[in-house]
């Protein structure tokens, strides 16, 4: 199997914890959430938060499978060996990662050989990395 065949069937790594964002709401909308929160529509205003979310994505969800077919993302968690990298630097590639999701790089994933295996980076949610590979690829994300 091809270098890049094997490092995009990537083993799946446990479900990792969820990314926390931080956003504004005007105290109207707080009270009316916390009104359907006390009614027990909801169990918290996370939860109301996250279904929220989740109906938008739905409403969207055409938008998104044909954005990631145009960018020729790949969805969901990639991880990163530096076993999987080795690979490809053996084969001569570089990689042009292009996640929707998550892409983690596991702790023995030197920047060297960051630098010498990724052409590009492009990540739309999380990056897990080491702080000297992100610093090592900083100059290939987009």
């Amino acid at each position: 199997m091809p270098a890049r065949n094997r490092v995009a069937a990537a083993r799946a790594t446990a479900k990792p914890l969820d990314e926390k964002i931080t956003i504004n709401v005007g105290f109207v909308d707080l009270g009316q959430i916390d009104l359907l929160v006390q009614e027990g529509f909801y169990a918290n205003r996370t939860d109301l938060i996250r279904t929220a979310i989740r109906n938008q994505l739905a409403t969207h969800g055409d938008a998104v499978k044909q954005a990631v077919s145009r960018n020729t993302l790949v969805l969901g968690i990639q991880h990163f060996s530096a076993d999987d990298l080795r690979a490809v630097k053996k084969s001569g590639e570089k990689l042009r990662l292009r996640v929707l999701g998550l892409a983690s790089f596991a702790p023995d994933v030197t920047p060297e050989l960051a630098r010498a295996t990724i052409e590009s980076i492009t990540v739309l949610g999380a990056l897990h990395a080491p702080a000297s590979v992100k610093a090592a690829l900083a100059d290939r994300m987009s």
